[in-house]
């Protein structure tokens, strides 16, 4: 047995989000701790796993609160380190009337590229069942090498890698890099998560199962999980496809963190089922409890500090039936 269940490397960061506006009219923003790789650790801790996050935030308030709230959650932070010089990552989250997202970084750089490989608790990599990490954590040179590094380790020790592209345009200079990145992500991972809008980029058609057979003609991870939005989940695993139908509500505010929610119960999934042996009814359980756990996520502002309880998700299942 390994001392965690998931580790993660990759952005802490505060997500600026709209709440209202002022008397003046101007909108108010609500500072809310985010960062995918965090946000997949916080729900899978609400699982009752063991979780360790590797990371750097700057030596700011925001840095403080980001390493107070990790903490909270009962996520290990022994790894998380404040960066003297460069300031916390701050990202403003502009939300469309349907609870879509755009986004604005600042972030040039931001202390989680700061991170370097000799700062990497490698005992962290080797003492994991899985691996969790994205492509944040790979925009700029010296941060990738960090990543491609601790996949690597992680490999080797025998870690399960999953990889979740998460895929933010506006922190590219090239999209073609972005594109070899995502390539790389998938060509390491043994579970992909990855959405409608990143399988169009990458494969240029915006037929999932089509998309998803062009990402296998090259790279074949063991299970990928595609998320649709509105539009349900699916499973591929062992040449067969499971599709769930989604959780929609009227109380939607915004989607931010329904992307790593949905990752976290992947996970969790196969960290009590294993990934050898996936029945259909299993994966079927695991994308109806996914689905249900990202529904929730979308009705609260942020994601790190309001991911669901085991006992909410299942209420919004038995609800349904």
């Amino acid at each position: 047995m390994k001392k965690f269940d998931v580790v993660a490397l990759g952005e802490l960061l505060i997500d600026f989000t709209e709440n209202g506006l002022s008397d003046q009219g101007n909108p108010i923003l609500e500072a809310n701790p985010g960062g995918a790789p965090c946000n997949v650790l916080s729900m899978l801790q609400n699982l009752g796993k063991k979780t360790a996050f590797i990371g750097k935030v700057g030596d700011d308030a925001f840095g403080k609160m980001l390493i107070q709230v990790v903490k909270e959650q009962g996520i290990n932070t022994d790894n998380l380190i404040v960066d003297k010089e460069v300031g916390t990552t701050l990202a403003f989250v502009h939300t469309a009337k349907d609870g879509d997202r755009s986004f604005s970084f600042y972030r040039n750089p931001g202390a989680d590229m700061m991170l370097r490989w000799n700062e990497v608790e490698q005992s962290k990599l080797s003492d994991t069942e899985i691996f969790h990490f994205g492509t944040l954590s790979m925009t700029d040179e010296y941060i990738a090498d960090v990543t491609m590094n601790a996949v690597k380790n992680a490999k080797e020790s025998g870690a399960v890698i999953s990889f979740d592209p998460n895929l933010r345009p506006p922190l590219w200079k090239d999209m073609e890099d972005a594109r070899q990145r995502m390539w790389y992500g998938i060509s390491q991972c043994d579970i992909l998560k990855i959405s409608d809008d990143e399988i169009a980029f990458l494969s240029g058609t915006e037929d999932i199962d089509s998309g998803i057979e062009c990402i296998m003609q090259k790279s074949q991870p063991k299970l990928i999980c595609a998320t649709m939005g509105k539009n349900g989940s699916k499973a591929y695993y062992n040449g067969e496809s499971v599709f769930s139908q989604p959780f929609l509500r009227n109380d939607t505010i915004e989607t931010t963190g329904a992307g790593d929610t949905f990752m976290a119960c992947v996970l969790n999934a196969v960290l009590e089922n294993g990934l050898e042996q996936l029945s259909h009814d299993k994966l079927a359980d695991m994308l109806s409890f996914a689905n249900a756990a990202s529904s929730i996520i979308t009705t609260r502002k942020g994601a790190l500090k309001v991911m669901p309880a085991k006992e909410e998700i299942m209420q919004v299942i038995n609800a349904a039936k």
